[in-house]
């Protein structure tokens, strides 16, 4: 499930990318994570879903 915050944000990332679907874009931001490198790992230790949704800007 996304907040509102969060599908703004993906929306708007597939709208600048010209991504035919919201599904589209969803996957191509997750291969993305996933290949990148130059990500750091997440603290994890007591922490639940909603400490990680994106801040609104």
């Amino acid at each position: 499930m996304l907040d509102d915050d969060e599908l703004k944000f993906i929306d708007d990332w597939r709208f600048e990318h010209r991504m035919p679907t919201r599904a589209a874009a969803i996957r191509e931001l997750i291969r993305r994570g996933l290949v990148s490198e130059d990500v750091e790992d997440p603290e994890t230790e007591g922490k639940t879903t909603t400490d990680f949704r994106i801040e609104a800007e």
